[in-house]
This record gives structure tokens, sequence and C-alpha cells, in this order.
């Protein structure tokens, strides 16, 4: 394969050295010679990637990083805007490097690449395609209900806030190219005059906790860490390159630690405890059209940008799907009832449950293996709106939970409107479910965790729609300040019997062994136990010393005796390749003070030790990376994050609320009596409408020991009250 790249090469220099003109136009047997190239080249490292991880999980050989790989892989129109950037990206660079071995000397890509050959080559890839306004006149009930990807949601800029869109950048990027490559790609560059520490080091000096040092959040239950990953689901997604192979020199990425695109390796320190591991696989998000090499065709400048393949609005789509093709999929269209696809093969005591896959490849067979039975029943994994259903029997649940309770409104919906057909019965129940996660996540959920003082100046009462307001998910939300719950999350995934006790069948298992087990749910006592646990138990608490449990930092996707990944180094690894600014730039950002040297660190962490160990790694606040700064911070009053984060995600959830057409609050989309039962839903009463549990805390995110009594039966929690959807037949 290499000998015919180095002709592909070759060939193309020859051409460049006859086909540049005086204008330095480049001639269009030149760019199309090149973008077949880049096609032949990109296409190659997919259909390798995905033939050795199919490969891989039938034989039960798949690693840590073939199971994240794969949960992040681009499918459908994502997978199509992915390709775009990909085959553009790499037609640009070809035509640099030829250029650039041409003239001998060092140039940008703007010397002889025009504007207009950036054009051709978009048009070409299809990236032109994928930043095409779509037309909004033809979409029928636009003012009713939301399409599947919230196209047109604000009919003056249609993809404002869609899926498969670039995260919004509140500050600039900042690459150690100024374009593309992440800071740390060369180890030996430094940054504000020091080089950067490993992100593994940090991990291990800052982070490390053993399960039995974790300490319980004496005030918050374990639904407040999952619900943050069911409403990160909601929000974001960024999809991982395909490739696991260079598509400059062909390595895979998974048997070596060099760094080449996408390959962007975590690397262990000398000292590391994991000894004879060289590094942890890492693949970089992939790029979207209209930013690094292809920036031109904004009209913007060359900088890398990553996809938001989910829409930024509270809209359920975890649940329903991000998209058109995806959402019909889930449906079932066997009957015109309106209802969602569940499983035909097992029953949760006569409750539904989500849908198998149908893919031949199955990354949750994992029973066996586990449980170390041979013979044990392997299920596929299930199928919901969001490709990470199956990472934990906690999501699962969720999951399981709000299906439930589609179906119960839709069959609701139809005893009181017989007149209604399947398509008006979904559309209306899935509108109904999109204001509960809007009422619920605003009036319940985020003050327990940007507190009450922030929730009262950037979250209580709402301003109105905002045709100006830009609701897109910011890179830094999405990819640091929201993955704040990751160090709530405890050591093992409870599961209780109907008094509130540890189940004596199906005892708590350790999270490690919960991903990817969807055969706990089947077999293993369903929903309730589960259910029970996250609203029964208490939340880990984040604390200075004790960050992230173990489980997340040596065991995350472990399910042989192989590397397991590290969620901490991977979240950090990650903004470095998103090219996040560092923890000071973000501390101006939000106005707040943006410490110099260790004793104002230590001032703002309140924690002089700390801010010592941070500046022996980092020498410069400057560098520390914004999600460590901000998870280092100490709470802010009735909140479970600090000044920093508590600043970030009020600010990302103010504008996702006023720059959504479709908001729960604006008259014309609901009534005023369909308004009042809305801002009454109860998150309790949805558990006690769709489960077997019978008692429950009425407000499930805060922690109480559970009384001799028993917590709320729930003959006690009002219904939900459908009658405002009562439509009159005239």
């Amino acid at each position: 394969m290499k000998w015919v790249f180095c002709l592909l090469s070759a060939g193309l220099f020859l051409c460049l050295q006859n086909h540049v003109n005086a204008e330095q136009r480049l001639s269009r047997s030149v760019i199309e010679k090149a973008v077949l190239e880049a096609k032949a080249t990109v296409d190659s490292a997919y259909e390798y990637s995905r033939r050795v991880s199919i490969d891989r999980v039938r034989r039960n050989t798949a690693n840590p990083s073939d199971i994240l790989r794969l949960m992040k892989q681009p499918v459908g129109p994502t997978r199509t805007a992915v390709r775009a950037a990909d085959y553009m990206d790499n037609t640009v660079k070809l035509i640099k490097r030829s250029l650039k071995r041409r003239e001998k000397r060092s140039i940008n890509a703007t010397d002889l690449i025009s504007d207009d050959d950036l054009k051709v080559i978009a048009d070409l890839t299809g990236c032109s395609a994928q930043v095409r306004i779509p037309s909004c006149r033809t979409t029928p009930n636009l003012d009713k209900f939301r399409t599947g990807s919230s196209n047109c949601n604000n009919k003056e800029n249609s993809r404002l806030g869609s899926s498969n869109t670039p995260f919004a950048r509140w500050l600039p990027a900042e690459y150690q190219d100024t374009i593309s490559l992440p800071k740390g790609w060369d180890s030996q560059r430094k940054v504000n005059s020091f080089l950067l520490p490993l992100v593994r080091e940090v991990s291990n000096r800052i982070l490390s906790t053993a399960n039995a040092d974790v300490e319980s959040d004496p005030s918050y239950t374990l639904l407040v860490t999952f619900f943050a990953q069911w409403t990160d689901h909601d929000l974001s997604l960024t999809p991982q390159s395909p490739a696991i192979r260079s598509f400059s020199n062909g390595i895979n990425c998974d048997q070596g630690c060099e760094r080449t695109e996408p390959c962007f390796p975590i690397q262990f320190p000398r000292d590391d405890p994991r000894v004879g591991e060289q590094c942890i696989p890492f693949f970089r998000s992939a790029p979207a059209c209209g930013s690094g090499n292809t920036g031109y065709i904004f009209g913007a400048s060359n900088v890398r940008q990553q996809i938001n393949s989910l829409t930024a609005y509270i809209d359920a789509g975890q649940v329903y799907g991000e998209e058109d093709i995806k959402a019909r999929f889930l449906r079932n269209l066997t009957s015109d009832k309106g209802l969602l696809r569940v499983n035909t093969q097992f029953t949760d005591n006569g409750k539904e449950l989500l849908p198998f896959s149908s893919s031949t490849t199955n990354v949750c067979a994992t029973r066996a293996r586990i449980t170390n039975d041979t013979n044990a029943q392997e299920v596929p994994c299930f199928v919901g709106g969001d490709e990470r259903t199956n990472e934990n029997i906690a999501l699962i649940s969720l999951h399981t939970l709000f299906v439930r309770e589609h179906n119960r409104l839709a069959r609701a919906l139809a005893n009181l409107n017989p007149q209604w057909d399947g398509e008006r019965l979904y559309q209306e129940a899935r509108k109904i479910m999109g204001g509960y996660m809007q009422v619920i996540t605003f009036r319940d959920y985020l003050l327990h965790i940007v507190g009450p003082d922030i929730l009262a100046k950037q979250l209580s009462t709402y301003p109105g729609y905002d045709k100006n307001v830009d609701p897109s998910i910011s890179n830094v939300f999405a990819t640091a300040a929201y993955r704040f719950a990751h160090l709530m999350i405890q050591p093992f995934m409870f599961r209780l019997d109907e008094q509130y006790q540890e189940h004596p069948k199906f005892p708590s298992p350790l999270l490690h062994k919960s991903f990817f087990a969807p055969w706990r749910v089947i077999f293993e006592g369903g929903l309730d136990p589960i259910i029970r646990g996250l609203v029964g138990r208490q939340a880990k608490l984040n604390t200075q010393n004790h960050m992230m449990t173990d489980e997340l930092r040596d065991r995350l996707f472990k399910f042989f005796a192989k590397l397991a990944m590290d969620l901490a180094s991977l979240n950090m690894q990650r903004g470095r390749d998103h090219g996040l600014p560092g923890y000071n730039k973000w501390r101006g950002f939000c106005g707040l003070s943006q410490p110099r040297n260790q004793a104002e660190l230590a001032n703002v962490l309140n924690n002089p030790n700390l801010a010592k160990k941070l500046l022996d790694l980092y020498r410069t606040p400057d560098n520390i990376d914004v999600w460590l700064g901000g998870v280092a911070e100490p709470f802010v009053p009735g909140g479970r994050v600090g000044p920093l984060f508590a600043c970030l995600i009020s600010t990302q959830f103010q504008r996702v609320r006023q720059g959504d057409r479709l908001w729960w609050e604006i008259k014309g989309v609901f009534t005023k009596a369909q308004r009042k039962s809305l801002k009454d839903v109860s998150l309790a009463r949805i558990i006690c409408d769709n489960t077997g549990v019978t008692d429950v805390p009425e407000k499930p995110f805060q922690y109480q020991a559970r009384p001799k009594s028993g917590y709320t039966k729930c003959d006690k929690i009002p219904a939900f009250d459908l009658s405002p959807w009562k439509e009159s037949i005239v």
C-alpha cells in the first residue's frame, strides 16, 4: 500500500509542477487528482479500521479503546459529515505537502491555494453540502413540533443548534500550530514558557482515589450523578474519526505510541503503577467541515473545530434520536398508536424493555467474561436514541424509564383523543417528554449543581425567546465543564430491594462490571433494584483529596486483563485535542480572578497543598487543564461545582433556553392549561408510573435515609394531568 501512496504522491507532485499558473491558481485536474488520492486514503483507513474492530469484537479480543471508539463512531448523516471533512482535510494536506516540496520552503496553505480552489475542493469532497443552509419553507408543523435534527428551530439561521454542526467557541481555540495540532503534540514544545505535564501523571498525582477512600455526599443521591450523564447525552456527542490507522503513514494507532493523525496516545510516566504499559490509545475527535484545513469555506480563520452530532436543545433527543431517519427507526410502525419500539423477547415483570440491536457485532457480550461462566447466555446491546445507551446499567435504566413513559403517554392520549392517528400521538407524546426534560432540568436539577445564588441570577425568570442568541453547545461545556459529574460516581452500582437494603439475590456490582451489561437488567432483577439504588443511595462527594475513583481511572471498560482506560486522562487529553484554552483564560472569561502564583492559586482553591501539587506539575496556573482546574475548585454554596464551572454551566443553559423557539414556556407552544400541567411534572411520579417501585422520595435528587415507614407511597404522589390535551371534536 505504501508504494501506491508514493506513486500517487509523486504523480501529484509532477502535476503541480506543471499546473500552477501565474496567478497561483491550481488547475482542475490537479485538484481532482488530489481529491481522488485523499478519498482513497481515507476510505482505505475507514475500511481497515471497521474490519479490524469488528473482527476483534467477534473474536472477543476487543480492548477498551475499541469499545470507546465503537461507542463514539459516527453513523448516518454524522458519518457523512465526518467523511467529507476527512476528505477535504487530507486533500488540502496533500496539496500543501506537494507545494512545499516544489517551493522548497515553508509556506502557508493560503500562499498557493486560493479561496476559489478551496471552494472547488469543498464541492468535490462533499464539504459544501455539510454547510449548506436548508430551507424551512416546506417544513410541516414548523411552529408546533420540532424537526428531528432541529433544523429550522431558528427560522433566520436554520442550522443554529441543529445536529452535526460545530461546537461554539466562547474563546478562541489554542493549538500548538495555531491551526489544528493539540498542545502537547510535540512534548518538547513549551506552552507559556513551560512544558506541559503528561495527563496520566496529573491523573496519578492529583485525582487518584482508592475505592475504600470514597466519601459519600450527605445531601444528594446517586441520581444526581447519572442525571448529569442523561442530560449530557441530550446535548452533546463528539464523534471520533472512524480511522484507527494513520492517514499519512499507515501506522495502527493501537499498536504504537507515535503521534500521527488521528492518533494522539496518552503516554505513561516512568513511575506509573501500571508498569510495562507505554501508552493508552487515544483518537482525535473528527474535524468539522469548515475548520482546520477546510476553514476557508466559512470565510473564517483556519482553525480546527469539532462536530456536535446532537441537537443543542433540551428535547429528549437521547430518547428519540438526533435526526429523522433514526427517530423513525426507533418507532413501532406496526401499529398506528404512536409508540416506540420495545423488546419482543424479554420483559421486566411484564413491563417494557428496550429493543435489541440487530448489529452483527456485540460489544455487550460481556456476561461470560464478567461472571467467569462460559455457558452464560449473552444478549445483544439495547437500542436507544443515543449511541451510548449501554454504557452502564444506570443509563440503561433511565433510557428504559423514559421509553416506557413515552408509551404510557401515547396510550393515555389515544384514550383521550381516539380520533388522533399514530403520527399525532407520537408527536404530542414526544413534545410532552421534551417539556418534562426542560422543567425537571431547570426547576429541580440545576439548583443542586450551580447553587441557588447563580440559579437566581441567571436561570430563574424566563426572559423569552431571542432569535439572536446562539444556543449551540460550547466546546468548553461539552469537553470540560459538564464532565464535573465524573467525580460524583461511586465505585459500585447500587441495587436495592423493596426495603431499600442491599439486594440479597442481586448484590451491587463494582462499577467496571456494569459497563455494557444489558444482561444485568434482563436476568438480574430488572429496573427496580437499580432505580432504588439511584434514589436511595448517595452520590460520591468530590473532595480535593479524593477526586476520582480508580474504578474510572484504572478499570474503565476493563473486560479483560488488558489495558483499561483512564477517564481523568481522557478528559484532559480531549481538552487539549479540542484546543481549549487553559484554566486562567476561562476564569477571565467568567470575570473571576486569575491566579498568577502559588499563593494566589492557594487562595482560589482554599488549599495550599493542592496549589503546590498543581504547580509542581504545571509550573504556572495558566497551563492547568481547564477540566482539572474546574473540578479542583471548592463548591459554590449549595452546589456541586466551583465558581468557574458554575459560570460555564449556567451560561450554557441560559443560552440553550433563550435560543429555543419552542421552549415550553413560550405562549403558543403549549396552551396555558398544558403549561400548568407541565409545571407540576414530578420525576418521582414518572418512576412510580413506569416501575414496580411502590415508595420513592418525592424529591429524588435530595438524599434522605429511608424512614421506617418508607418513603412517600406512590398513591400519594399526584398524577400528571393530561386533561388539557383533550381535543374537542367539532
